[in-house]
C-alpha cells in the first residue's frame, strides 16, 4: 500500500494504529501537538481489558512489554458508602489472571513509542485544519505554519478533536457531571494510614449525588477524583477557588462534611494539583456518512463518560482499522467503510454501558446501586 496515512494525536489509539500499520508494511506518520515525549505528565492509570487494549497489544507484538508494566494488584477494589461502611472488597491473588490490570499511562506510551522508529512521530505539530485536494487526500495545516499531505487522515486527537468536523457536526455535550482531580504523592511514606485505607487498587466511596474515587499509581501517587452531579456551570459558580490549592482543598473537603472521616482526610492530604474536569460525551450511537480520505478513532469518534472503556475502545479502533487497511490495500475507502460500520456498532453498546455506570455512581443511592451492579443484579 503506497498511500500516505497521517494520524493526528499520539495517544494510545494513535500510537497503536501507527505500530499496527507499520507491522503490516503500511507507512504512517503521527503528528502530535506536544513538543516532545517528555513535555508533560501523561495522567493516571488505565485498566486494559483482555478483549480490548490487551488484544491490540498482542496483535502489535507487544504482549511481553505489556506484562512487564501491568500491575496485577491494580485490580483490587473497595466499595464503601458515604458513612464508611465497606460494601464490597475484592483482593487480587498473586496468581490471578491479568483480566483488567492497571498500567500507568506514561508506561504504556513509552512501550508504544519504543516500538516505532523515531521518524514515525513528528512532535510540536498542533493540527489546526485540513483542506481537501482535487486529486483526493488532504493538506494538513499546523499551528507553526507547516503543512503535510496525506491520502488518508485519521483523527486520534481526543475529545476536542479538530479532525472531527471533517466528518460530522456533532459536538461533545455536558453530562451533568463534574469532577475535580487531586493527588497525594508518595502516599506510603507521607500518609501510611491513608495508604492502608486506599489499598493497592481502586477505592470508591459513593453517596447521594457525590462520590470520591482514589486510585493507586505505579509511582506511589494516589490520584483522587471527586465527582458531583451538578449543573454544567457548577465549576464556575460553586465558589471553590480552584486557582488557590489550599483554599480549594478546604472548600472541597467541606462539601463532604458528614461523610466518613477518611474521605475528608484524603482530600486534605492532597498536594497542589487541583484540576476541574467537566465530563462531556458525544451522542450515543453517533454515525456519519463516508467522508473521502478521513476517519476517526477513540474519543474523537465516540467520547463517552470515563468508566474504564475509553482507552480499550480506542486501541480496538486502531486494531480494526489497521486490519481492514491491510486486508484491502487496493481500496482504502472500502476498508475505512468496513471499519466504521463495525466501530459504530461496537462502541454504541459500550457508550451506553459507560453512561449507565456513571449514572449509577452518582444516583441518590449510588453505593447500593453500584453494589447491585457488581453483583450482577
Amino acid at each position: 500500500m503506497n498511500k500516505r496515512i497521517a494520524v493526528v494525536g499520539a495517544g494510545p489509539g494513535g500510537l497503536t494504529l501507527a505500530r499496527l500499520l507499520r507491522l503490516n508494511g503500511i507507512e504512517a506518520v503521527v503528528y502530535e501537538r506536544e513538543q516532545s515525549r517528555a513535555a508533560r505528565g501523561q495522567g493516571g492509570m488505565l485498566d486494559l481489558h483482555v478483549d480490548g487494549g490487551q488484544r491490540a497489544l498482542r496483535e502489535a507484538g507487544l504482549e511481553a512489554d505489556f506484562q512487564a508494566i501491568a500491575r496485577r494488584e491494580g485490580q483490587d477494589m473497595r466499595l464503601l458508602d458515604h458513612t464508611g461502611v465497606l460494601l464490597l472488597q475484592e483482593d487480587t491473588p498473586d496468581d490471578a489472571p491479568l483480566d483488567r490490570p492497571e498500567v500507568d499511562r506514561a508506561d504504556l506510551r513509552d512501550v508504544l513509542l519504543g516500538s516505532l522508529p523515531e521518524d514515525a512521530v513528528v512532535w510540536g505539530r498542533a493540527f489546526e485544519h485540513a483542506t481537501a485536494l482535487p486529486e483526493g487526500g488532504h493538506t494538513l495545516h499546523f499551528a507553526d505554519g507547516s503543512t503535510a499531505v496525506c491520502d488518508l487522515l485519521v483523527g486520534a486527537d481526543g475529545a476536542s478533536s479538530r479532525v472531527r468536523p471533517l466528518v460530522t457536526d456533532a459536538r461533545p455535550f455536558h453530562t451533568g457531571v463534574n469532577y475535580v482531580e487531586l493527588g497525594i504523592p508518595d502516599v506510603d511514606h507521607a500518609h501510611p494510614e491513608l495508604a492502608a485505607v486506599v489499598g493497592r487498587g481502586n477505592y470508591w466511596v459513593l453517596g447521594p449525588g457525590q462520590c470520591l474515587s482514589a486510585q493507586r499509581n505505579g509511582d506511589g501517587r494516589v490520584r483522587v477524583y471527586l465527582g458531583f452531579r451538578t449543573p454544567e456551570d457548577w465549576l464556575a459558580t460553586c465558589g471553590v477557588p480552584f486557582d488557590d490549592p489550599a483554599r480549594a482543598r478546604a472548600a472541597l473537603a467541606e462539601l463532604f462534611a458528614g461523610w466518613a472521616p477518611e474521605v475528608t482526610a484524603l482530600v486534605q492530604a492532597c498536594d497542589d494539583t487541583v484540576i476541574p474536569r467537566p465530563i462531556t460525551m458525544l451522542p450515543i450511537g453517533l454515525t456519519w456518512p463516508a467522508a473521502p480520505g478521513v476517519t476517526l478513532i477513540g474519543d474523537a469518534a465516540h467520547l463517552m463518560p470515563p468508566a474504564g472503556a475509553g482507552v480499550n475502545m480506542a486501541m480496538l479502533d486502531a486494531l480494526e482499522l489497521a486490519l481492514a487497511l491491510a486486508a484491502d490495500p487496493g481500496d482504502p475507502a472500502a476498508a475505512v467503510a468496513r471499519y466504521e460500520k463495525e466501530m459504530f456498532e461496537r462502541t454504541a453498546v459500550v457508550a451506553q454501558e459507560s453512561t449507565r455506570i456513571t449514572e449509577l455512581m452518582l444516583s441518590p443511592d449510588g453505593a447500593q446501586s453500584m453494589l447491585r451492579f457488581f453483583q450482577g443484579q
